[in-house]
């Protein structure tokens, strides 16, 4: 069973999308009022028929046409156009992609004090996107924006001081900026959070607390706090231990690919706990988990290929799922590499190589390895 949970390692490249005025919202539906405007030269209608364009409200959808409307506000200086039509040069929108003609419309605004553009060209900075990395940069952008509330902002600069990434390493920090972005809903930021109460990582650890912020991010489809809450159902962790709540989130996990989810419902339906026990749906959540590269998964994979549980009995496959396993240092499955070699199971007999893989365990006080080395 995996026991170790997940937080979000975040990666900066998430950007946020086209930016639309709030007088824009409130008129989404005037379409001809904004026209009108914007042909009479107003930055601000200029910028709002451009959103229409980029997003389809009420005219077909036409970066092209999006990509001009917001030019003609971003040279009149509107700093939610200069974001929007870096966004374009940033996805290839409309116009040829273009990282540093992104970077140019992004720095204008940002200039001007504009959270969104803050933002995004902190994620430039961080990944390198057509500028030299620096996170010291993308640091201080991040912490610009998050200063006018930017929720994403709060997320990555939080990550930042977890990581110590461009600012000294601040556990407290980074909790507190968690919990700003997680009370505005963003799940990564819910998920990190809960983690910091789990493990007490800048906040006094609360196994409760974290069982509520986990739930909130999983109940937006977060991967990662559904593996998690599945781990605290399944040993009972903050919550009344139950198997069967435990097997449902290991499951929405799973199926959005989380590794760890798969291999731990592989185990649930081995051992039916939570669900009866099914060796055929056992081997084809450890397959999937093996085949991502997941040591334990590969191990029990090959365990159910060498007694044919669930799959139809297969030597040779189990010698090349244990042969995975073992290769990360998996002990249990070098062993049983040893066996293999030793009793000719699925490839030749080879002593040579059945000494070498038990060493290797026993080196790792795998007892059975051990014995058959003659240690015990």
């Amino acid at each position: 069973m995996t026991n170790k949970l997940f937080r979000i390692f975040f990666v900066f490249i998430f950007f946020l999308s086209f930016h639309i005025s709030g007088s824009c919202q409130e008129k989404n539906d005037s379409l001809n009022y904004w026209k009108e405007l914007a042909e009479k030269g107003n930055a601000e209608a200029q910028c709002c028929l451009g959103y229409f364009y980029a997003n389809g409200k009420g005219v077909p959808q036409n970066y092209e046409k999006a990509v001009e409307w917001y030019r003609k506000a971003a040279e009149q200086g509107d700093a939610s156009a200069q974001n929007n039509l870096a966004l374009c040069y940033y996805k290839g929108y409309g116009v040829q992609q273009n990282f540093e003609k992104a970077t140019e419309w992004f720095q204008k605004a940002a200039e001007q004090g504009f959270a969104e553009a803050q933002y995004n060209l902190g994620n430039r900075y961080a990944n390198g996107d057509g500028v030299l990395k620096d996170l010291v940069k993308a640091a201080e952008l991040y912490q610009k924006a998050a200063d006018q509330g930017l929720a994403d902002a709060q997320y990555n600069l939080g990550a930042c001081y977890e990581e110590g990434l461009g600012v000294p390493q601040n556990y407290g920090k980074a909790a507190e900026l968690y919990q700003k972005a997680a009370d505005k809903g963003v799940a990564d930021a819910q998920c990190n959070l809960a983690y910091c109460y789990d493990k007490g990582i800048g906040v006094p650890e609360n196994k409760e607390i974290a069982v509520k912020w986990y739930q909130k991010a999983a109940d937006q489809g977060n991967a990662a706090a559904q593996f998690n809450l599945g781990l605290c159902y399944h040993y009972g962790s903050g919550v009344p231990q139950n198997h069967e709540k435990a097997v449902e989130w290991y499951l929405m996990a799973a199926e959005q690919g989380i590794v760890k989810a798969q291999c731990n419902l592989g185990l649930c339906y081995a051992t039916g706990t939570g669900v009866p026990q099914n060796y055929g749906k056992a081997a084809n959540w450890y397959q999937k988990a093996a085949n991502q590269g997941d040591a334990v998964a590969q191990h029990c994979f090959g365990v159910m290929c060498f007694s044919g549980y669930g799959v139809p009995q297969n030597y040779g496959k189990a010698v090349e799922y244990f042969q995975m396993a073992a290769d990360q240092g998996y002990a249990a499955a070098q062993y049983n590499l040893g066996v293999c070699y030793d009793n000719g199971y699925g490839v030749h007999p080879n002593k040579a190589k059945a000494l070498e893989w038990y060493r290797k365990a026993a080196a790792q006080g795998h007892e059975s390895a051990q014995k058959a080395l003659g240690v015990k």
